[in-house]
């Protein structure tokens, strides 16, 4: 028999959404761990809220509607409030009644300041990596780091030279202003020391490789672990080719610090390869387990480097190659690309929507939580 659709009436309904909620989704753990998490940081949210005002959203439900943008691909903060709206599974994560009205999308624009100035999601990363270290989930010894381009989301129509930057947005010198301005860039020479986004000043014009069109970039670099390729600290800098080196080195002194980590060996490629950042790192007590690049002594061909400590360290470098340790530690590396993939494919940082270093270190963190939480759910079961 044939069911008839009856509009629906205006009646209140009685729901059980931890009922509608099936015992098997895979948010069930997530929402367990993140809960616990956000309950350790009770004293820091204390110290980040006054005691009196009109009360703000709860930290807590920003933060894990952050999360679930970045696992449920949501491309912005504007669709993640109206998903919110509509969908019952996000209302269950977010602790949100079925019947309440939900926050506007500006919140998070008004409430990203604060959380970076006490450091609210920095610590919330760090307490899931401290999460994964408990369950004894991560490497003590042997890590692996790289770096990946992230797009920008200014236009290279705003990469202009930096004295039109002193006049109004898109003048053209005689009054007109269009809103979006025809642009010619043949026969014209564009670097970083002469121009500069309008709109991301931080974005840097970088060509990934050669034959590659060169496009606005910010770059992530980031730390796993080569046990299960947890994500260990995460970092942004401006794209450039020594930012890697000097991006590594600011990790290892974090997760020193912060986590009391100390590795023995650190994997990289050969963006790496560099008497200095070899030195730093055994000055740290790291072994290096980083190719070096074709040539003579390592790859050392520029001026004497007769600073003899870096030819020597690039000449360790290449003896170290030849272990079984060095191999081991050159496949195990390669995880990291596996999160790298994750971040920027599912997560969205392929092209991010943020403009500001500290917004973008923010997206990342919290992407990089959202992984170790997958990854530590997986491993656990």
């Amino acid at each position: 028999m044939r069911g008839q659709q009856s509009a629906p009436s205006l009646m209140f309904f009685a729901i059980d959404i931890e009922g509608r909620i099936r015992r098997d989704h895979p948010l069930r753990p997530l929402k367990k761990m993140v809960d616990e998490e956000l309950g350790r940081m009770n004293r820091l949210f204390d110290t980040a809220y006054a005691d009196t005002g009109r009360p703000g959203i709860p930290p807590e439900r920003l933060l894990k509607a952050l999360l679930l943008q970045a696992l449920y691909s949501v491309r912005s903060e504007t669709q993640l409030v109206e998903r919110i709206d509509t969908d019952l599974l996000f209302r269950w994560f977010l602790d949100l009644d079925p019947a309440a009205d939900v926050f506007d999308a500006t919140a998070f624009t008004h409430n990203r300041p604060r959380l970076e100035e006490h450091g609210i999601i920095a610590a919330f990363f760090e307490g899931v990596v401290k999460r994964a270290m408990g369950a004894g989930l991560t490497s003590d010894d042997h890590f692996g780091v790289d770096g990946t381009l992230i797009e920008s989301y200014a236009s290279l129509k705003s990469f202009v030279p930096k004295d039109a930057l002193l006049r109004g947005p898109y003048d053209d010198g005689r009054g007109f202003k269009p809103r979006n301005p025809t642009v010619d860039f043949h026969g014209q020479k564009r670097s970083n020391n002469t121009h500069q986004s309008r709109t991301d000043p931080a974005a840097r014009l970088y060509r990934k490789s050669d034959g590659q069109p060169a496009k606005l970039y910010h770059m992530g670099h980031a730390i796993t672990e080569n046990r299960h390729g947890l994500v260990m600290a995460v970092h942004i800098s401006e794209a450039c080719g020594k930012a890697e080196p000097a991006a590594a080195t600011t990790m290892l002194d974090r997760m020193k610090r912060r986590l009391h980590v100390q590795p023995q060996t650190l994997g990289g490629d050969k963006g790496y390869d560099g008497g200095p950042f070899l030195i730093a790192l055994e000055q740290r007590g790291i072994r290096p387990h980083v190719p070096t690049k074709e040539g003579p002594i390592g790859g050392c061909t520029r001026r004497k480097e007769a600073d003899g400590p870096l030819i020597q360290a690039r000449q360790r470098m290449r003896r170290r190659e030849a272990t079984v340790g060095y191999q081991i530690s050159q496949r195990c590396r390669k995880r990291i690309e596996e999160a790298f993939g994750w971040l920027k494919t599912v997560a969205g940082l392929a092209r991010t929507r943020l403009v500001g270093q500290w917004k973008l270190r923010q997206q990342m963190q919290l992407a990089a939580a959202a992984y170790n939480l997958i990854r530590i759910r997986r491993l656990a079961a």
